[in-house]
């Protein structure tokens, strides 16, 4: 870890986890010297070794604020995150399991594919969602009626979507752990309802900053809304609901995967009442209210995970690659963060640019890992190679977290 500090340029320091200034990008330094110059954030920036450029703040960044939101420094997909279960079943089983579908790890994927919406796609019938429901329940005529009215639509919308996966870096993955067992993780988060939630705060942010104090430039993308003032109390109240949405989201798309490796292991296999384990669930884009340094502080994490002392999380690697099991150091430099994943080298359409369809899919078959994917033509968008190595992510913060359980992708489902 090295700091980053000019006082004739920044009001705060940024502490910026990996080995040197030359490995960030230009355009992530100058969105963390933005940061470091918000007169109500404190202490200092910290840029996880994941860190890179994105709306307003880096993906990788961690921001302490006192008396205010800033919702782009949340995102746009509140909640995204991550969820691990552990299983009983020889990963062996997967790959040498013949199917009429192919071995019966692409069997399971075709299944995945067939039971759960993938990318733009969502549910023909409204589904159940307790987090929607609840939220209802809560609601009153005066939110009817009042700023957030135009999210209320958003609700209902959000039973449709419910269970899907999405697109981008999303994915369902099938892994081995270092004694061949299987495990599953699912990527992903609030979908078009969170999206919703931070573009309209966001914005409502821009118009209430104008003309007032403190003055943050619009060009910085970082629009704030005062927690002791109507609209910051709103903005709370809707990001809850956006992450406890992507839970359930998660949650339910957990449910259906193990429903389909039970179904398909018993029918192919005889393999049956499975042992299921270590569920670990952690958000990567969201605020929350913490005590850090003596005073109750707003900590945003934008593509962080908190990685409070003793406590799991879940670091992915990139598609093809290992992801990580973690346990946090409660390190206080980093606001008891740690980096989400691998973090991009390379912008989706950089990634396309350099790397074919034709060899993305040849590197997975080289890996033994077996696709499962709609559309295959913005497959390259995720190649291993348009990220950071996550051994080299995880070697820079080995003062933050201790890495328990190393994992490697037998096969993916992507939107």
């Amino acid at each position: 870890m090295f700091t980053i500090y000019d006082p004739k340029e920044q009001r705060w320091p940024i502490k910026v986890w990996l080995e040197n200034r030359d490995q960030l990008d230009e355009t992530c330094l100058q969105q963390a010297k933005n940061l470091s110059n918000l007169p109500f954030a404190r202490e200092w920036i910290a840029l996880m070794p994941d860190t890179h450029s994105g709306f307003g703040m880096p993906i990788g960044g961690v921001l302490a604020t006192e008396g205010v939101l800033v919702p782009n420094a949340v995102g746009v997909d509140i909640g995204c995150g991550m969820m691990f279960l552990q299983t009983s079943v020889p990963v062996e089983l997967l790959k040498r399991v013949d199917t009429p579908n192919g071995k019966l790890a692409q069997a399971i994927v075709g299944d995945i594919l067939r039971n759960i919406p993938t990318g733009f796609e969502h549910h023909k019938k409204k589904q159940e969602c307790k987090a929607v429901k609840d939220f209802e329940q809560e609601l009153t005529d005066r939110d009817r009626t009042g700023m957030t009215k135009i999210l209320i639509p958003e609700l209902e919308n959000g039973c449709y979507q419910i269970g899907t996966l999405g697109s981008g870096n999303h994915f369902i993955e099938l892994q081995a752990d270092e004694k061949g067992y299987l495990g599953i993780m699912v990527h992903s988060g609030s979908r078009n309802l969170g999206y919703k939630i931070c573009n309209f705060f966001n914005g409502l942010a821009k118009d209430l900053n104008k003309g007032t104090l403190p003055l943050v430039p619009p060009e910085w993308d970082l629009a704030y809304l005062e927690i002791e003032n109507e609209a910051g109390q709103e903005y709370i109240r809707w990001m809850n609901l956006a992450l406890d949405f992507a839970k359930e989201n998660r949650e339910r798309m957990m449910d259906v995967v193990v429903t389909i490796v039970n179904r398909q292991l018993a029918k192919h296999a005889g393999v049956k009442n499975i042992e299921l384990s270590e569920s670990i669930h952690c958000h990567h884009n969201y605020a929350s209210l913490e005590q850090h340094y003596g005073k109750k502080v707003w900590v945003h994490r934008k593509g962080a995970i908190r990685a409070a002392k003793g406590e799991w999380g879940i670091i992915p690697g990139a598609m093809g690659g290992r992801s990580f099991l973690v346990q946090g150091k409660g390190n206080p430099e980093s606001f008891c963060s740690c980096s989400h994943g691998a973090g991009r080298l390379m912008s989706r359409t950089e990634a396309k640019e350099r790397y074919s369809v034709q060899e993305t899919l040849e590197d997975l078959n080289d890996l033994g890992v077996f696709l499962g994917k709609q559309r295959k033509k913005d497959v390259a968008e995720e190649s291993r190679f348009a990220y950071k190595n996550l051994d080299f992510v995880i070697a820079n913060e080995l003062d933050l977290i201790q890495p328990i359980r190393s994992l490697k992708t037998l096969a993916v489902v992507k939107g």
